[in-house]
């Protein structure tokens, strides 16, 4: 029994061993999403698009950033389509219409994302910032929310709040 999901002949060039089945990317990736939702609500309503350290945006900015990320990474690995996102569309300074689209994003990618191909994994794709797997592309995407993440623990803390514990994340 081999741990290679099934390919087409033209796949075999960048089919790659699983490491990770679908099931578990998808789990941690809400994990992530979950942890990420906690760290909006720990802030004050009044410095989450206002505060921020060393000149760096601030957090409900990064996380608007983080929900287009996520919203493009869906959507290219389900329809091969990775167009630039234009940041500045769909976003707000309100907490609640921020929540209101993570929650329905969040939603989203646990209804879409195991009717991914497994084969879009592997398949190298035009990215806005460049070519790559979409497996790189999806931990890109984690990558970025933790980055972003990071920076909102170092603003809650510089604002006296205690983050979130961080294995909450795992936690639904």
């Amino acid at each position: 029994m081999t741990n290679m999901p099934a390919v087409e002949e033209s796949d075999q060039a960048t089919a790659q061993p699983v490491i990770v089945s679908p099931a578990q990317f998808l789990n941690y990736w809400q994990g992530n999403r979950r942890l990420t939702r906690r760290m909006i609500e720990a802030f004050p309503e009044d410095e989450l698009f206002s505060f921020s350290v060393g000149g760096m945006r601030p957090f409900g900015v990064l996380a608007w950033e983080i929900h287009q990320v996520s919203e493009l990474t869906l959507s290219g690995l389900r329809t091969g389509e990775w167009p630039m996102p234009n940041w500045r569309d769909g976003t707000s300074s309100d907490r609640a219409e921020l929540l209101n689209a993570w929650d329905a994003l969040t939603a989203r990618i646990e209804a879409e994302l195991p009717e991914v191909d497994v084969t879009h994994y592997s398949r190298l794709h035009a990215l806005p910032w460049g070519e790559m797997s979409g497996w790189a592309a999806a931990i890109y995407n984690i990558d970025n929310e933790i980055h972003h993440r990071g920076q909102g623990y170092v603003y809650l803390r510089a604002l006296g709040i205690e983050p979130p514990m961080f294995p909450a994340y795992m936690a639904p």
